[in-house]
C-alpha cells in the first residue's frame, strides 16, 4: 500500500480537519468520538447525532445493499427553513414593505419524494414550486394546493401547457406564466381571452450583469431564455394595446446556479429592480419580483469566490438582495415587491448523501516483486540497480533523472524485442521501488529541487461499488466538487494515498479531486481494508441534479434509495426504493428480458443434446442466468 507519513497520536478533529466536514457540512454532519459520521437530524425542536453507519447496517439487514443513496428529510426541511427564516429576519431588520415567497424548482430534483417532502414541509412557509415543462406542471399541479404559494411556469409553452395553467389558475392556484421568448406572449393572450381567464403574466429579462460561475452562459444577454430590453419595451405596449397591463405582475431573472460571488448578486439584483421600478412607471400592475436561482453552498469547504464554493452565507444573501431591493425600490418611489427566488441547489443538495463500499485495491506496491534480477540482464537495468545503490539524500534529483532515463531505453528495447518481458517487468519494479524510496527521502530534505514537483506520488485505486455517471454525472461532466470521505474509522489514521475508480470501464469513471485539509488534491488519505470487513465511502450534496441526469454507462441503473427522518426522537426509515434490476435496465434499451431468458435456454438446451452439458447443469445454468437477470445491476457485498 501507498503509506503516508504516521503521526504519533490521532484523533476525530484531525479527521474533521482533514476532510473538512465542518467547512461544507452546514452543521449537518459530524465525526462522534467513536469514528462514525453522524447526520444531524432535527424534529420538532429535538435533534438526534445519528451514526450514518448505524443506518446503513440497518438498512442492510433490512435486505438492501450498497450503492445506496440516502435521503433525509430533516434536513430538507432544515434548508426550507433556514432559507425562510434567513428572508424573513432581513425582511424584518430592514423594515422592508414586501414579502418573501420561495419556490422550489423541480428539475433540480424531480424525484417524487423530493416533491412530496418540499410541499408537505414548505406549506407554513407558504414554499412554491416551479415548473419548466409540461410534465413538471402536471407534477406541481399534483402536489401543490396551496393558494398562497406560487407556481412559476419558466421554459417554452404550448397551447396545451399555457391551457392547464390558466385553468389551474382558475381553480384558485397562483400561476404565474412567465414570457421566455417573444411570441409566448400573443399566445397567452390569445389563451386567457378563448377560455375567458385573467392571466398573471411575468416577464424573464436578460441582464448586462454577469458572473463567474460554472453556469452564468444561463443568465445575462447571451441567455438563451429571456428578452432584450427591446422587446421588453414591446411587450408592454402590446399589453398596453390589449388592456391587459395589470396582468403583467412579475419581473424575472435568472444569473445562472451555484453564482460564488456575493458583488454579483447584487449587482444583478441592482439592474433587475430598475427594470421592475420602470415596468411600475410604464403602467404594469407588476408587485413580484423573481430573483430566480444562483444561491450556491460551499461544496469544497473553502468559502471562495470559486465554481464549488460561495463567499458568502445564505443569511448575508438574504439581507443583501433585500436591501438592494427595498434601495433601488425606495429611490425610484415604487413599493417594495414580493421577493421570489428559485433556490434549489441550496434547497436540495444537502438531501442525499451517496454511500457505496470499496470492492479491491489496486496499490502501486504490489509492483514490487522480490525475486532476483534476470539471468543475462541488459546493462540497462543493471545500471537501473546502481542507481537504488547509490541513493541518498544528497543526490535525489540526479537519481530521479537517471531512473527516468533507464527506464525509458529498456521499455524501447523492449518494444523492439531486444530485452525479454521478465526484463521488464523488473524494470518496472525496480523504478516503483527508487520513486517510492525518493519520495520518502525527499519528506526530510528542505530544499527540494524545482522538478520534483513534477514527480507524481504513487497512488492507490480503490474500486467502489457504484457508477460515477449513474450517480454522480456532473463530477464527469462539468468537473463539480463533491465531498468524499469513508464514514467509519475516522478514529483511525488513513494510512494511504488513493484515488476512487468506480466499476464501468471507463476511464472516466474516477473521483481523483478532493479538499484535503483544506487544499485541492488529486488524491484522498483512506484507510486500509480489513478482511471480511467492508470499507464505506459517502458522497455529500448529490441532492441537486444528480438523479436527474444519471445515465446508464454499462447498464449501471439506479441505486437502492432509502429516506430516513426522525419519529417520536428515533431513526426510521421512512421509504424504500430498490434500485433498478437487471431485467429494469435492459428493458430501457429495447429488450425483452423474458425473450432473453427463452434465447439462453435454446443455447443450453442445444448444449445438453451436443453433449457439453447434463440436464442437471443446464436447470444450474439456468437458474443463475434468471437469477442475475433479476438481480441488483451492481455488486452485491458479502462483508457485513
Amino acid at each position: 500500500m501507498n503509506e503516508l507519513p504516521a503521526a504519533a497520536t490521532w484523533n476525530v478533529q484531525q479527521a474533521n480537519e482533514l476532510y473538512g466536514v465542518d467547512r461544507w457540512s452546514n452543521d449537518l454532519f459530524s465525526i462522534r468520538p467513536d469514528g462514525d459520521l453522524s447526520v444531524h437530524l432535527t424534529k420538532e425542536g429535538q435533534t438526534v447525532k445519528a451514526s450514518i453507519p448505524d443506518i446503513v447496517s440497518g438498512i442492510r439487514e433490512r435486505g438492501l445493499e450498497t450503492p445506496l443513496l440516502l435521503r433525509f428529510h430533516d434536513l430538507l426541511t432544515e434548508r426550507i427553513s433556514k432559507l425562510n427564516e434567513a428572508f424573513h429576519d432581513a425582511i424584518e431588520e430592514s423594515n422592508y414593505r414586501g414579502h418573501y415567497r420561495g419556490v422550489y424548482p423541480i428539475k433540480v430534483n424531480q424525484q417524487q419524494q423530493v416533491i412530496e417532502g418540499i410541499t408537505q414541509f414548505g406549506e407554513k412557509y407558504h414554499f412554491g414550486l416551479e415548473a419548466g415543462s409540461k410534465p413538471e406542471l402536471l407534477a406541481a399541479l399534483a402536489y401543490m394546493h396551496d393558494p398562497e404559494a406560487y407556481i412559476i411556469c419558466n421554459g417554452y409553452k404550448d397551447q396545451e401547457f399555457i391551457d392547464l395553467a390558466l385553468q389551474s389558475l382558475q381553480m384558485g392556484l397562483r400561476i404565474v406564466l412567465v414570457v421566455e421568448m417573444p411570441s409566448e406572449l400573443d399566445l397567452i393572450l390569445e389563451r386567457s381571452e378563448a377560455l375567458g381567464v385573467e392571466p398573471i403574466i411575468g416577464i424573464r429579462a436578460k441582464l448586462s450583469t454577469s458572473n463567474n460561475s460554472h453556469w452564468s452562459s444561463s443568465g445575462g444577454e447571451n441567455s438563451v431564455f429571456g428578452l432584450t430590453t427591446s422587446q421588453i419595451i414591446n411587450a408592454v405596449e402590446t399589453l398596453r394595446q390589449h388592456d391587459k397591463l395589470g396582468a403583467l405582475q412579475l419581473l424575472h431573472y435568472h444569473q445562472g446556479s451555484q453564482v460564488p460571488d456575493i458583488r454579483a448578486i447584487r449587482e444583478a439584483a441592482a439592474e433587475a429592480t430598475r427594470i421592475y421600478t420602470e415596468l411600475e412607471h410604464l403602467g404594469a400592475a407588476m408587485g413580484l419580483l423573481d430573483i430566480g436561482g444562483g444561491l450556491g453552498i460551499n461544496y469544497d469547504g473553502s468559502s471562495s469566490s470559486g465554481h464549488n464554493s460561495r463567499n458568502y452565507g445564505t443569511k448575508e444573501y438574504a439581507a443583501d438582495i433585500v436591501d438592494v431591493v427595498k434601495t433601488v425600490c425606495d429611490e425610484a418611489g415604487t413599493e417594495h415587491p414580493t421577493i421570489i427566488s428559485e433556490s434549489g441547489r441550496a434547497v436540495a443538495a444537502y438531501y442525499s448523501v451517496l454511500i457505496f463500499n470499496i470492492l479491491d485495491v489496486n496499490s502501486p506496491s504490489s509492483d514490487v516483486i522480490s525475486y532476483d534480477i534476470p539471468e543475462n540482464p541488459h546493462p540497462y537495468l543493471l545500471k537501473l540497480a546502481e542507481v537504488e545503490d547509490s541513493l541518498n539524500a544528497e543526490n535525489l534529483q540526479e537519481c530521479y533523472n537517471d531512473a527516468n532515463y533507464f527506464r525509458n531505453e529498456i521499455f524501447s528495447l523492449f518494444r523492439h524485442g531486444n530485452v525479454s518481458l521478465h526484463e521488464r517487468a523488473y524494470c518496472s519494479s525496480l523504478f516503483v521501488r527508487i520513486i517510492t524510496q525518493i519520495m520518502e527521502m525527499a519528506g526530510d530534505v528542505d530544499q527540494l529541487p524545482e522538478e520534483f514537483g513534477l514527480i507524481t506520488p504513487f497512488i492507490d485505486v480503490y474500486y467502489g461499488n457504484f457508477s460515477l455517471f449513474q450517480s454522480l454525472p456532473d463530477s464527469w461532466a462539468i468537473n463539480q466538487f463533491f465531498p468524499v470521505m469513508p464514514i467509519h474509522r475516522l478514529d483511525e489514521e488513513p494510512t494511504t494515498k488513493a484515488i476512487i475508480a468506480d466499476i464501468t470501464c471507463d476511464c472516466d469513471g474516477r473521483i481523483d479531486n478532493f479538499i484535503i485539509n483544506g487544499e485541492h488534491q488529486n488524491h484522498i488519505p483512506l484507510h486500509e481494508l480489513k478482511d471480511n470487513e467492508d470499507y464505506l465511502i459517502g458522497v455529500f450534496l448529490v441532492g441537486a441534479y444528480q438523479e436527474t441526469l444519471g445515465d446508464l454507462h454499462n447498464l449501471l441503473g439506479d441505486t437502492n434509495v432509502v429516506s430516513v427522518g426522525l419519529r417520536d426522537g428515533k431513526v426510521h426509515y421512512l421509504s424504500e426504493l430498490a434500485g433498478d434490476t437487471v431485467s429494469d435496465v435492459l428493458s430501457y434499451v429495447e429488450y425483452d428480458p423474458k425473450s432473453l431468458v427463452e434465447r439462453f435456454r435454446s443455447l443450453a438446451e442445444r448444449s445438453v443434446v451436443d453433449g457439453k452439458i447434463t440436464p442437471s447443469q443446464r436447470r444450474q445454468f439456468m437458474n443463475a442466468y434468471c437469477e442475475s437477470i433479476g438481480g441488483y445491476t451492481y455488486f452485491e457485498s458479502p462483508n457485513h
